[in-house]
């Protein structure tokens, strides 16, 4: 998957179907850029924010493997107004949240009328970036009974992929329905950090100046 950019000045005025960003990463200066919002939207969905693209340069022949690393939208039209891109060092390890994808239907809801109960929508994992999976997949067919449950042991995730998280930690459970409220008013552990905060200064000082 590919995204086209055009590298701009600090100073020019947003084109209407274009998108301000900006490319930052370990040696590399920050480049203020600009993409199509609507090729934009179709890479992101299908990408999410855990998975390399390709980063290409109408303005020469350059190319950048890159995260899709913090996207702002306007909080009351929906509009995309800014989208932060990070190339990582091929050679080091990241950590990123990556969400959880669940699959079928557990017994235990079908038969027993239960409720299914996730403890987790996205687990934080380490991995090279080339290594990191779009989603991790949650198949929920073991939960057969009220006494089983997922855990992060349970999970299948590529080679050389390190989830960050005990493995005796449950994913998922099926629980009966008189106990669904005790359930669900234990709050869901979400980390929403991811590695472009480790270059958010530099961004920073970029939209400062484009503020100007």
């Amino acid at each position: 998957m590919k995204i086209s950019f055009r590298e701009r000045a600090l100073s020019k005025k947003r084109e209407k179907g274009m998108t301000f960003g900006v490319l930052y990463g370990p040696g590399l200066k920050n480049i203020p850029l600009e993409v199509g919002t609507k090729e934009f939207d179709k890479v992101h969905q299908s990408a999410g924010e855990s998975s390399l693209v390709s980063l290409d340069s109408t303005d020469n022949s350059k190319k950048y493997l890159v995260l899709i690393n913090d996207v702002q939208t306007d909080p009351l039209s929906g509009e995309l107004i800014h989208i932060d891109f990070y190339q990582p060092n091929l050679e080091k390890k990241v950590e990123v949240s990556v969400p959880l994808h669940f699959e079928g239907i557990p017994p235990a809801v079908k038969e027993l009328g239960g409720t299914l109960v996730k403890n987790f929508s996205e687990l934080e994992i380490k991995a090279f970036p080339q290594k990191l999976p779009q989603a991790i997949k949650v198949v929920v067919d073991k939960l057969i009974t009220f006494d089983d449950v997922i855990t992060i042991k349970d999970l299948t995730v590529p080679e050389g992929v390190d989830i960050l998280k005990q493995e005796d930690e449950i994913i998922a459970l099926v629980v009966p329905i008189e106990n669904i409220e005790e359930e669900i008013s234990k709050p869901i552990e979400e980390n929403v950090e991811s590695v472009s905060k480790v270059e958010k200064k530099e961004k920073d000082k970029i939209e400062e100046e484009e503020k100007k």
